[in-house]
């Protein structure tokens, strides 16, 4: 029986996350990926970001709005038998080149298998490099959410926004405005003061670490009286989030189970070392279950569809195995 062939890889594409843009916080993997490279592909200011890097190499600069074109331009480069870099600031899967990327592949039906290798290089996306630089925001659920409407219905960003409102997640706000995209914000601010105190806090970092950083802390009510534009990333806290010391922190939920006094940990009055939270799932329907209160009145308790509360009252408290999960 003869062996399988296997494709020979001819071209390759490397969709490389750049970080923040200083090369202090570029990986070895994404230094080694342009280094690497025959061609390089990018937005003109994430180019630039790497000017020292690229010298000597096919350099393709595109505008803001060709993503597109940077995928087709890869895609052309690759099938000639190049390497290619394609550049994204952050990490190129979230919000970056990787997805239209792939879009581009799939459509001039490309599979794995294909002569084209393609390579992820993973970066520190500006959710990760802004609350770095803040504090310890994201230490408990967070989400991102995009405020360009460029390619998404306004009506499905408003959604988003109000569900995470909602349900108290810590929220980073990509692409919050722009030269032409100023209200956007606005009704981002209305939106979460429906459902959250106008003094949960909010951090504003501006070209975190570039040259022009800036770093501004406010609160949800103030939010728009400062600098933000499109190389802004705006955290919004919880309603656990709090500011002290010039920095901006949420608490992972530690406090629920244990108080430390005196340099010691106790656990409090309840609560077991390693075991879910009195208040936690088992619990929880233990307890709403004895309650005697009617689903209707339940739901409206603690904020839950009503079909879900009757669901978990007619369901069977499930035994707690042993514990074997790190706590946080």
């Amino acid at each position: 029986m003869n062996a399988p062939e296997t494709t020979v890889k001819t071209g390759k594409i490397m969709l490389v996350g750049l970080g923040p843009g200083s090369n202090d916080h570029l990986t070895a993997r994404a230094r080694a990926a342009i280094a690497e490279a025959d061609t390089i592909i990018g937005y003109v200011t994430y180019i630039r970001l790497v000017a020292d890097l690229v010298q000597g190499k096919e350099v393709i600069k595109k505008s803001m709005t060709e993503e597109l074109d940077r995928a087709i331009e890869a895609l052309d480069r690759a099938s000639q038998g190049k390497k290619v870099a394609l550049i994204s600031s952050g990490d190129a899967g979230v919000y970056g080149m990787a997805g239209p990327t792939f879009e581009v592949l799939f459509q001039a039906g490309w599979t794995p298998d294909s002569e084209i290798e393609v390579e992820i290089v993973p970066g520190a996306s500006a959710l990760n490099t802004c609350a770095a630089l803040v504090g310890a925001p994201l230490t408990h659920d967070f989400c991102a959410i995009s405020l360009s409407d460029l390619l998404t219905p306004w009506p499905t960003i408003a959604r988003r926004l109000d569900a995470v409102a909602y349900a108290d997640f810590v929220v980073a706000l990509y692409n919050p405005k722009s030269g032409r995209r100023t209200q956007q914000i606005v009704e981002a601010q209305r939106l979460f003061l429906r459902h959250r105190d106008p003094q949960t806090p909010v951090a504003i970092v501006k070209s975190g670490y570039r040259p022009k950083q800036r770093i501004e802390f406010t609160t949800l009510e103030k939010m728009n009286e400062c600098d933000i534009g499109m190389l802004s990333t705006v955290l919004i806290g919880n309603s656990n989030t709090f500011f002290k010391h010039g920095l901006m922190v949420t608490p992972r939920g530690y406090a629920n189970k244990y108080a430390v006094e005196a340099g010691e940990r106790n656990t409090r009055d309840g609560e077991q070392a390693g075991r879910s939270l009195s208040t936690g799932l088992n619990g929880w329907m233990a307890a709403i279950q004895a309650s005697g209160k009617s689903a209707a009145e339940l739901a409206a308790e603690y904020r839950l569809p009503e079909d879900y509360i009757a669901a978990v009252l007619a369901s069977e408290v499930p035994p707690e195995g042993e514990e074997n999960e790190i706590e946080g």
